[in-house]
Order: C-alpha cells, then sequence, then structure tokens
C-alpha cells in the first residue's frame, strides 16, 4: 500500500545530520559490495541478455506489439514541433549556466536485461561523483523507505534550475530519440543503472520483459511515495496489463504527477530554507529527509 498523507506527515523527520553520518558510516566493504553487485548481476549476464546486435532485436520484436511500436513513433512525430523549441532552450540554458556538454549519456539496462545508452539533458555540472546517489539508493532499497529522490532532499551536484528540469522531466526529452530508435517506449518500467539490476530478484526482473519508458504507472502513482518493492508491483502490474488504453491512461495522468512533482519539490525547498537557519552546513545533505512530502 502506498503510504497516505497524513501517514507520511507523521513520521518524524530525519535531520541532515542523521542522515549525513550515516553516509559517513558507509564503510569501504559495503562500497565494494555495491560495486561487485553491478558487475555481478550484469557483467556475467546470459549470453542471452548480452548477445548481439541482430538477435536483440529479434527479442523486441517478438516482445515488443505492432501497435505500441506505431504508437510510440507517431507521438514522438506528433510531439516534435513542440518539443524541438523546447529542446534548444534547454540546452541553451545548460550552455549558459555551467560548462560541459549539454547531453549526458548514461548506460542503463533495457528489455531483456541488455544495455544502451541513455540521453537525457545535463542537470549536474559536468564530472560530477555518482556516489553518493548510489549510496541513497542502496540505503532506501535496505530500508524499505520510500524512493525519495535525491534531488528533493537536496543534491548540491545539481547546476542552477536542475531541480526544475528534472520535476518538470524536460531533462528527458532526449529520450525521443531512444524511443524512436526501438530502445524505449513512451510508457514501461524507468530504464534502472547496471549498478541497480542486482537489487531485483527472479520475480521482479519480469519487468524487464517490456520496453522502459518515458513515463510509466509508478511514476503517475507513487513516484517518491512508493518503496523499491512497491514500485515493482506497479511495474509488474503495468507488464500484465499492458494495452493501447493503459498506455493511454497512463500518458493522460501523467501532466498531472509532474504537477505533484513540482508542488513536492517546492515543499521540501521550503524545508531546505529553515532547516538551514537551524542546522550545521553539511554539504548536499544539509536538509530533512522526509518521506516523499
Amino acid at each position: 500500500m502506498i503510504p497516505t498523507t497524513s501517514e507520511r506527515r507523521s513520521r518524524p523527520a530525519q535531520t541532515a545530520f542523521d542522515y549525513r553520518s550515516t553516509l559517513l558510516r558507509v564503510t569501504q566493504s559495503r562500497r565494494s559490495k555495491l560495486r561487485a553487485r553491478g558487475r555481478a548481476s550484469i557483467g556475467t549476464a546470459p549470453a542471452s541478455a548480452c548477445s548481439t546486435r541482430e538477435k536483440h532485436e529479434s527479442v523486441a520484436r517478438s516482445v515488443v506489439p505492432a501497435w505500441k511500436r506505431v504508437f510510440d513513433v507517431a507521438c514522438v512525430i506528433a510531439s516534435l514541433p513542440v518539443a524541438l523549441p523546447l529542446i534548444l532552450l534547454v540546452a541553451l540554458w545548460i550552455r549558459l549556466v555551467s560548462r560541459g556538454p549539454a547531453l549526458f549519456q548514461q548506460e542503463r539496462v533495457g528489455l531483456g536485461g541488455r544495455r544502451f545508452t541513455l540521453y537525457k539533458f545535463r542537470s549536474m555540472y559536468d564530472g560530477a561523483a555518482t556516489i553518493d546517489h548510489e549510496l541513497h539508493v542502496e540505503r532506501l532499497v535496505e530500508s524499505g523507505s520510500p524512493m525519495v529522490k535525491l534531488d528533493l532532499i537536496g543534491d548540491s551536484r545539481l547546476i542552477p534550475g536542475g531541480c526544475f528540469l528534472r520535476t518538470t522531466g524536460l531533462d528527458e526529452l532526449p529520450q525521443l530519440l531512444n524511443v524512436l530508435r526501438g530502445e524505449m517506449s513512451l510508457v514501461g518500467p524507468r530504464p534502472c543503472l547496471p549498478k541497480e539490476f542486482g537489487f531485483f530478484d527472479t520475480a521482479q526482473k519480469k519487468r524487464f520483459s517490456v520496453l522502459p519508458g518515458l513515463t510509466g504507472l509508478w511514476q503517475v502513482e507513487g513516484k517518491n511515495r512508493a518503496t523499491f518493492n512497491q514500485m515493482n508491483a506497479m511495474d509488474l502490474d503495468y507488464v500484465r496489463r499492458m494495452s493501447p488504453s493503459a498506455d493511454l491512461q497512463i500518458m493522460a495522468r501523467t501532466p498531472m504527477a509532474l504537477l505533484r512533482q513540482m508542488g513536492d519539490c517546492m515543499r521540501q525547498h521550503r524545508v531546505v530554507r529553515q532547516s538551514r537557519r537551524t542546522e550545521p552546513m553539511l554539504g548536499y545533505a544539509t536538509q530533512r529527509l522526509t518521506d516523499g512530502s
């Protein structure tokens, strides 16, 4: 069950000092375990998951319904008159406020456990470290806490306007190219990082039997609120009942979900400003860690 608003507000907020202390107590062996988990789960994937391009395309054709591919391509082409100006504006803003390329490429796990290159707009400073994100995700998965994005509890790696780009989904506009290439769909489970692949058990890995998506059931029902297991339950529910009507319903609900996410971001920023007046400066973790509100 996804926690209600009253239940979330009733939970005691964990201070930034506690959160930072948790990170400082992570030992080197734990970091090695995290890295080894990603290598073991992806690096030693069966040949069927890491085969040639031709074999992968055959698997994709056998799994992805024809209606879904036609729907994705048609929607992307129809959106170009609006998407292209937005893409140019976002790229210009990123180049104005930070050094480095506007586009960010990252390896993700897609259909059948196969890796692909995901495109995003860069919302963080060029060369920003990723260890804090990795430890944050590991902590949330192991503790069963809501999968609150690091953005909402404060992240000094973000460029000016970076949080806005991420909460509105504008940073994901380049993934329209991934959709056209057949690596992603408009609707589906979000693609995970290779290091996160090991968090999924055998049953949960059924989410990789469909193309990953720009939006999905988890995004519109439980983002920043659901736990890791709840997120996977939603993804598997989508896999079971994937249909044109289900995709249309999820896409119709996505704008409201983005507005809700923007509201969460603004509320959390108010908490950030208040906590900075009363708590010591501790880098990106100067904020209170709340359960998604």
